[in-house]
């Protein structure tokens, strides 16, 4: 039953690495840049979600939606102040850029909220009406396997986002235009969509999903400090890569390969589990470098 829970356990932690992959995916399909600013937004949004939660004693659901509206905007002015006015330059320019904006956050998170970790409450706890105990997850085979709440409640959200996010591209006038500016910003121009509010509209949805990721991890975890993001980030990034940077599906199929493959990981050694995570990395660029769903893009000149 080992191989069950580590199998539940990494598919858990597959859909938060998806979750974060899908605002990598996002904005480089669009925008053709690497945010590398992402995982530093969902630490923010986990850290507006603990202290409405802890400091002024929101519900959870309202800490949430604030992180998620606080994140949003720190997303669109993130992209006016700093990426858009590199729109046309360099792909490396664009990329120090991010990596910047990464450092300010964190170290902005540093002065606002000093180094110490803090423990992150659990939402995700019942207390049984019949004995009062407080269980935190399910339990099958007589004790044997081990659900707990957070990861059904990670898998379920993960399964949600990544629908809504395929009806919303296929299905609307924002979504299709997000397409539009995928294939050819110069023809969506010509086509009447603008393109500088879709891209921010891009941002807003990925740093939107950030907070939500935030919540998930910190709650799985149970500690918040200013680097909270900047790994499962870099995971996330290396998730996207592997399923197809740019392919939504590919992000979500990523993210849960990648998460198998890490709590297996840990299983043999705990030590190598994040070498063999990016030694997957490794292997996908050699082998198939536009990723298991990504589709190569032949450019005339």
């Amino acid at each position: 039953m080992s191989v069950l829970n580590n199998l539940i356990n990494g598919i858990s932690l597959g859909s938060v690495y998806a979750i974060i992959a899908l605002g990598y995916t996002m904005v480089y399909g669009i925008a053709k840049m690497l945010n590398f600013a992402h995982g530093d937004i969902i630490m923010v949004g986990a850290y507006v979600c603990f202290f409405a939660t802890q400091s002024f004693g929101l519900p959870p659901l309202a800490g949430l939606l604030l992180a998620m509206v606080v994140c949003t905007v720190l997303g669109i002015v993130i992209e006016r102040l700093a990426y858009k006015p590199l729109r046309q330059a360099p792909s490396l320019a664009v990329l120090i850029t991010a990596i910047g904006v990464s450092y300010l956050l964190q170290n902005s998170a540093l002065l606002l909220w000093k180094a110490d970790p803090k423990v992150f409450p659990s939402f995700f706890e019942f207390s049984d009406p019949v004995t009062g105990q407080v269980k935190t997850g399910l339990t099958l085979f007589d004790g044997q396997v081990s659900i707990p709440y957070v990861a059904l409640f990670t898998i379920v959200v993960c399964l949600v986002i990544m629908v809504a996010l395929t009806l919303f591209t296929s299905k609307t006038k924002m979504g299709k235009a997000m397409r539009a500016c995928s294939e050819d910003k110069g023809a969506a121009t010509l086509m009447g969509i603008d393109v500088n509010f879709t891209i921010s509209m891009t941002f807003a949805i990925g740093s939107a999903l950030a907070a939500v990721a935030g919540l998930l991890l910190c709650s799985s975890y149970r500690s918040l400090m200013p680097t909270t993001g900047s790994l499962p980030g870099i995971k996330a990034f290396t998730a996207a890569v592997f399923g197809g940077i740019g392919s939504i599906p590919g992000a979500f199929l990523g993210g849960i390969l990648l998460g198998i493959i890490e709590i297996f990981a840990k299983t043999i050694n705990t030590d190598i589990s994040d070498a063999v995570v990016f030694t997957v990395l490794i292997v996908v660029l050699l082998v198939k470098p536009s990723g298991l769903l990504g589709k190569v893009v032949h450019e005339k000149v």
